[in-house]
């Protein structure tokens, strides 16, 4: 919604501007916005693997839906690791053996079904659950492995905005690509009347237009907005490792998910009373 709103904005200064003293149809050269567009298109096809393509197309939708999380997902997630933990304390580990094998029937997951049905997470949490049933990892060793998922996680994700931003950087370039052949269709030209040339010219310099106006008014606006979701997604693995840690160095329940609620972004951090009364309230559900 914000993209479209700052679109709008960054047209209406630009062109709205522009026509209290200008022709709006002189900005219109079909030829030079094919031009750019297509020589954008053939750098990001060039310059990308398979992978990287299909991982960065799939990643547009996101700049309309956002990353989803909120206070309220992650008041769930706190409510469900305590009660993880809780269960896990009272009844040993082995006691969680089967929602770790079978989330998806799971009658504590069941309870969260934002979180159940974010694979990831499930993905996430389900792991380092096993790997605490076993044994066989203390919390030093957990915490590199989280460590290096974590990061990889953070590699993967950042990679749509980095190619997008490194799209909207050769933009203007191929925008001055198109006012050079511009310059140079006038060059060959040079019998033609003013008139007829200035309108030339004018239509070569819509080129470097055109370019810097869709990398800084179109294109960087939404390598910005993916940044900003792959910090909001990665958060959440944080938070579940530092619980998950906590737990394992002895901390009760309700220590461990104060961990984890104190490395959550301020916005979307609920109060220590706040979250302490929302768990009270489930545990009479």
């Amino acid at each position: 919604m914000f993209l479209i709103i700052g679109y709008v904005i960054i047209l209406g200064a630009a062109l709205g501007t522009y026509s209290v003293h200008g022709s709006l149809a002189a900005l219109w050269v079909p030829m030079e916005y094919i031009a750019i567009v297509g020589l954008t298109i053939g750098g990001f096809v060039a310059g990308n693997g398979i992978k990287a393509i299909k991982g960065t197309i799939g990643a547009l939708p996101k700049v309309f839906k956002g990353s989803g999380l909120n206070k309220a997902v992650y008041m769930d997630l706190l409510a469900m690791l305590f009660e993880i933990l809780a269960k896990v304390r009272k009844e040993g580990l082995m006691s969680i053996e089967g929602d770790i094998e079978n989330p998806d029937s799971s009658a504590i997951f069941s309870k969260y079904p934002k979180l159940q049905h974010n694979h990831h997470v499930m993905e996430f949490l389900t792991d380092y659950l096993r790997m605490m049933v076993g044994g066989n990892l203390n919390a030093f060793e957990l915490e590199n492995l989280m460590d290096v998922e974590i990061e990889t996680h953070h590699l993967e994700a950042h990679q749509a905005p980095h190619i997008i931003s490194k799209v909207g950087d050769a933009t203007p370039a191929f925008g001055i690509v198109v006012a050079v052949m511009g310059v140079v269709n006038v060059m060959g030209s040079v019998g033609e009347p003013p008139a007829v040339l200035g309108k030339m010219i004018g239509g070569a310099l819509v080129g470097t237009f055109l370019g810097i106006l869709i990398s800084y008014g179109f294109v960087a606006p939404i390598a910005g907005q993916l940044e900003q979701i792959c910090e909001e997604e990665g958060k959440i693995y944080q938070c579940m490792k530092t619980v998950l840690l906590a737990s394992m160095n002895g901390y009760a329940p309700q220590v461990a998910v104060e961990f984890g609620r104190k490395v959550l972004f301020s916005t979307d951090r609920p109060g220590f009373a706040e979250l302490e009364e929302d768990i009270k309230s489930r545990k009479g559900k």
